[in-house]
């Protein structure tokens, strides 16, 4: 195999959409001595929170700008001295293109006729990766069973395709005629979290969360391949670094479904019945019935697909719950025929002026790519608050072992001022919230001091998700489980547990409250990370906070299966939880349950063979404790999807806890 491609320095257009954000993040993410200059007009189906994961790296760079003014790009080929172009920015929908085709052909041929001519004249560029579409193939015979491969006929059956095509015939004739070294890719459908909701899976996703129709062209029967967002972004990765120039390359999967098939897999995520809410409307003008790519070239690379329909469409449907007013009115798009987007979007909106003017304030100095024996660039700096607390206290040490630069806060969280004067002196890439009041020695204490309770786990936490959404920041936010207790839904050693979604049924503690009342409110924020933490457990067996030293220095315990969060284990994963961006509400504790018993016989048997201990009655416990205490199992699905290798309550225990503190011997 040919010695992998490896640019310097690379313009990304249109990188504010859909694909090209996640091609975009990805890439800054992982190859921090790339420079990566992206270029957007911000139409109306860019949203520079898509960039927000790559926006304070520096090694990243946001120009807003059109392909289409020859003078813009040459100067940024010149003084940016790009050698690589990815070239993403079209306008892509469908039934737009019927009814403004014009505009159609200035962006999609005229804009990448104006990249080319610029490539020329400059004579610096060492790749163009020009991004196509499986519809300039045109349909495909329905009993077809060898898709399209990258030498078959061009057919374009509609104005979009037929743009991508003449596109296409100009890549390849700069291609052949000045030695330009082009690649092209076809891509079949993607879909994922951030996409606008005028294509087919984020408009009905959005419809079944109002309790709207879906509505299908025809009849439904028309046939579409789906790739999951983050696979293409893989995929372009690929073909960046090992692609061929003069080459096609296909981005597809034989793995086919009609359209009504898709109605009815996002009605059952919904518990929705399929046939009272699909609603057939009007064809397109043209709707070609199937598309279906031979993709073995690009697998032939090292490529191939990781996410299965199933997983993909669950992790699209939780994004857009999650996110439901990412793109602000979106309205007019989810009608069957949109064709009155075309204009600029939200770009005169002030939360998109305000961002645009934070993403260009923090490129006054663009970092170069790092040279061979230098230290490395990092990509991230944290802000952790909570620098006294037991969490607050690991996260840095964790930094540390990682060689993550961070600082702790200094300014109280409740006091916006001091907050905001503090993201300005570190400028984070992320912030961790661990601080919170819980009580000394216990939770009993906030039941007389409510108000300072509220000032710091209510006001304080949503002022600095409110701060940090207004500098573009994620918040990691180490928050509780215990705001639920065992019902009849979910009884004790059933193992049915309480999943992200459910609503918080244990009022029975001040604390608890608070941090019910708090996580609801923080909904309404796109920028936080819910973590819901239970009985937290280290492998420091000194410190009191510990879930296992408090038990092992009571006289009487209960003896109930609860979920509880290994730290040593746990811990990390919220860091590359950060690194990935992953937003919205987490259930943050091992799979499984494990009871007050099982621990003190695990303890008895890794620590004190001569250890004893007594049992007491809840009623027994409520006589010695001013509140009652949460006891429940959580769902931990959505987080085992995530990170396969979390390792079961019990099983962290012995390798995290009691293992390194073993003073028995094995027998």
């Amino acid at each position: 195999m040919a010695t992998p491609y490896k640019p310097k320095n690379i313009l990304i257009t249109g990188a504010a959409g859909f694909i090209a954000s996640h091609v975009t993040n990805r890439i800054v993410r992982s190859y921090p001595d790339y420079k990566i200059v992206v270029l957007d007009k911000l139409d109306y189906c860019s949203n520079l929170k898509n960039l927000l994961p790559a926006s304070l790296s520096p090694n990243f760079k946001f120009v807003k700008g059109d392909i289409a003014s020859a003078d813009l790009v040459n100067f940024l080929l010149v003084t940016e001295n790009i050698d690589t172009i990815m070239h993403f920015a079209a306008q892509t929908h469908v039934d737009n293109s019927f009814g403004n085709s014009f505009e159609f052909t200035k962006n999609n041929i005229y804009g990448t006729h104006v990249l080319l001519e610029a490539c020329k004249v400059t004579g610096q560029i060492r790749r163009f990766i020009h991004v196509s579409t499986d519809e300039v193939y045109g349909e495909t015979d329905e009993n077809a069973v060898v898709g399209n491969h990258e030498a078959s006929q061009l057919l374009p059956t509609n104005p979009y395709s037929a743009t991508k095509a003449g596109a296409e015939m100009l890549v390849m004739a700069y291609g052949r005629s000045y030695g330009l070294p082009v690649i092209t890719t076809r891509g079949n459908n993607v879909y994922g979290p951030n996409q606008f909701p005028e294509k087919l899976i984020p408009k009905f996703i959005l419809l079944a969360m109002r309790g709207k129709p879906l509505p299908i062209h025809g009849d439904g029967s028309n046939v579409r391949s789906y790739l999951y967002c983050e696979d293409v972004a893989e995929a372009f990765e690929v073909i960046l670094h090992r692609g061929e120039v003069g080459h096609v390359y296909n981005i597809g999967t034989k793995k086919e479904r009609t359209v009504i098939d898709v109605a009815k897999d996002v009605c059952k995520l919904f518990n929705l019945e399929a046939d009272k809410v699909i609603q057939f409307v009007d064809n397109r003008p043209f709707n070609d019935q199937r598309y279906f790519l031979d993709d073995q070239k690009l697998k032939n690379l090292g490529w191939s697909e990781r996410t299965t329909w199933e997983e993909g469409l669950r992790k699209t449907m939780e994004w857009y719950v999650a996110n439901s007013d990412y793109w602000g009115d979106v309205s007019g798009a989810l009608l069957p025929h949109p064709r009155t987007l075309m204009m600029p979007g939200s770009e005169g909106s002030d939360e998109i002026k305000g961002m645009i003017n934070q993403f260009t304030s923090s490129q006054t100095k663009m970092v170069a790519p790092t040279s061979k024996g230098a230290s490395p660039t990092h990509t991230f700096k944290f802000l952790i608050y909570g620098r006294t607390g037991w969490i607050g206290g690991l996260l840095g040490k964790i930094c540390e072992k990682q060689g993550i630069p961070y600082q702790y806060g200094k300014g109280r969280l409740e006091e916006r001022s001091s907050l905001i004067l503090d993201l300005q002196t570190v400028k984070p890439t992320h912030v961790f919230n661990a601080a919170g009041v819980t009580g000394r020695p216990n939770v009993d204490w906030c039941e007389s001091h409510k108000p300072e309770t509220i000032r710091t786990n209510v006001v304080g936490t949503l002022t600095l998700a409110d701060v940090c959404r207004e500098h573009g920041l994620l918040m990691m936010n180490y928050a509780t489980g215990c705001i639920f207790e065992y019902d009849a839904n979910h009884p004790e050693g059933s193992g049915i547990g309480f999943k992200e979604e459910d609503k918080p049924n244990f009022t029975g503690s001040f604390y608890s409250k608070t941090k019910a009342m708090v996580e609801e409110l923080l909904k309404e924020y796109d920028n936080v990370c819910t973590l819901r933490v239970r009985m937290p457990i280290s492998s420091d067996l000194s410190n009191p906070r510990n879930f296992i030293t408090k038990i092992s220095r009571y006289n009487k315990v209960v003896n109930i299966p609860n979920s509880m969060t290994i730290l040593d284990e746990l811990l990390p994963i919220s860091v590359e939880m950060a690194k990935r961006n992953l937003r919205g509400i987490w259930n943050f504790t091992n799979p499984g349950a494990v009871s007050h018993n099982e621990i003190l016989e695990m303890y008895k048997k890794y620590i004190d063979s001569s250890f004893k201990w007594t049992n007491f009655t809840l009623e027994e416990q409520s006589k010695v404790i001013v509140a009652p205490r949460s006891n429940n199992e959580m769902d931990t699905s959505k987080l085992k999807d995530e990170f396969p290798e979390l390792l079961s309550i019990k099983e962290s225990l012995i390798k995290y806890v009691f293992e390194p503190n073993r003073k028995v011997a094995a027998n």
